[in-house]
C-alpha cells in the first residue's frame, strides 16, 4: 500500500494506459489504481478530465478503446478512489491545472504524481509533487 495518498495527474493515467511496457512507472501506477492497491484521491473535475482526454481523437487512435471500455476503466478507477471536494488554493502554474492545485490544497498528506515538468518545478507544494518514477521508487522501496 502506498505510504501516502496521491493525486494521479491525467498525463500519468493516459501514459500508463498507452505504454506496452509493464514496468513503466506510469503503467505500474495505473495497474495499482485499477487493482485498488494504492491510495489515491480524485475530484469530480479530475474524473471528468480523465474521461475527456481518453476520448480525444488523437488519444483514442493510440489506445483503440471504445466508449464502453473507457467507461468501464473509469468506473474501476473511481470505485477505488477517495473522492474529495477541492479547497481553494493559490494559482496553479498552469491555469488548466487549477483543479489539481485545489485538490492538493484539500489535505496536507496528499502528493501529486505528474509528468508535467511545469508542475514539478513549481515552488508551491514543492515537497509534495513527484514524478511517476520517483513515486514508484518510493512505493517499491527503491528510493
Amino acid at each position: 500500500m502506498s505510504p501516502f495518498p496521491i493525486i494521479v495527474d491525467t498525463n500519468v493515467l493516459v501514459s500508463g494506459m498507452l505504454t506496452a511496457e509493464s514496468t513503466a512507472p506510469t503503467r505500474v501506477i495505473v495497474d495499482r489504481m485499477l487493482s485498488g492497491s494504492i491510495r489515491f484521491v480524485m475530484s469530480v473535475a479530475l474524473l471528468k478530465e480523465y474521461s475527456a482526454v481518453l476520448r480525444r481523437v488523437r488519444i483514442r487512435k493510440l489506445h483503440g478503446l471504445s466508449d464502453g471500455e473507457i467507461d468501464t476503466i473509469l468506473v474501476d478507477v473511481a470505485q477505488h478512489a477517495i473522492v474529495l471536494s477541492p479547497a481553494v488554493a493559490s494559482t496553479a502554474p498552469d491555469r488548466n491545472d487549477q483543479h489539481l492545485w485545489d485538490l492538493l490544497h484539500a489535505r496536507e498528506d496528499l502528493r501529486l504524481v505528474t509528468g508535467d515538468l511545469l508542475l514539478q518545478r513549481s515552488e508551491d507544494f514543492a515537497d509534495r509533487i513527484l514524478s511517476p518514477r520517483n513515486y514508484v521508487e518510493i512505493l517499491l522501496g527503491v528510493a
